[in-house]
């Protein structure tokens, strides 16, 4: 994990060999709140609070990666490898901050081309440990730093608000949601949560595929 001088609190020196670059820090602040089946509801209250659809429905591919050790998970740390449509992008996120917001560290890159990188990961003693998709929606407002995405999972939707603290509760309660809705878990941790109330045997969270179209199992 990088960590930043008090003096240059967004970037931080980082060695690659002989090599020396400054790497943006990026920290990621969010909640989740959970949806209903139907999601005419609060698309009908996005729009009404002033969002507008920034990004249109897309299709996400991810893949969770550890070492034998499970040394990333043991330390809340994540590296993640995901495909949106016709772009990748490299994701390393650090452990949370206790709070009512998930705060962590975030960097992250966008892949021109990331077709060996698994492989890559093998070598260096990584491999994946957990994949799950999704469909993702991204809303936002015009000049204001801060989104709003709509998720359709295999386990249910859910809407996830990134921004600054104040923002994120801001719009929340627009959108009619209260502090006790927050969720800060990740995806794995709800998908285990899924799999222990029904009795059944965790695997991957993917979507059930006939005919090429995804839908939820049943």
């Amino acid at each position: 994990m990088f960590s930043s001088p008090p003096q240059l609190p967004r970037t931080a020196l980082v060695s690659i060999g002989a090599h020396e670059a400054t790497v943006p820090l990026k920290f990621e602040i969010e909640i989740k709140l959970r949806l209903p089946e139907k999601l005419s509801k609060i698309r009908h209250a996005l729009h009404g609070a002033g969002f507008h659809v920034s990004k249109p429905r897309i299709h996400e591919s991810n893949i969770l990666f550890d070492n034998s050790k499970r040394a990333m998970r043991n330390h809340g740390k994540l590296l993640r490898l995901r495909r949106a449509g016709a772009h990748r992008f490299l994701t390393y996120k650090g452990p949370s901050e206790p709070s009512r917001y998930k705060k962590r560290q975030e960097i992250e890159i966008d892949l021109h081309n990331g077709a060996g990188l698994e492989e890559i990961f093998t070598h260096l003693g990584y491999r994946p440990v957990f994949r799950y998709e999704k469909y993702r929606t991204e809303y936002s407002k015009a000049r204001i730093e801060g989104k709003v995405l709509l998720d359709e999972t295999p386990i249910g939707n859910y809407l996830e608000i990134e921004g600054s603290p104040r923002w994120i509760d801001r719009t929340a309660r627009a959108l009619g949601f209260k502090p006790s809705d927050y969720i800060t878990r990740s995806y794995g941790y709800l998908y285990l949560a899924y799999c222990r109330e029904r009795r059944i045997a965790p695997k991957d969270m993917l979507f059930a595929e006939t005919n090429g179209v995804r839908t939820r199992k049943k």
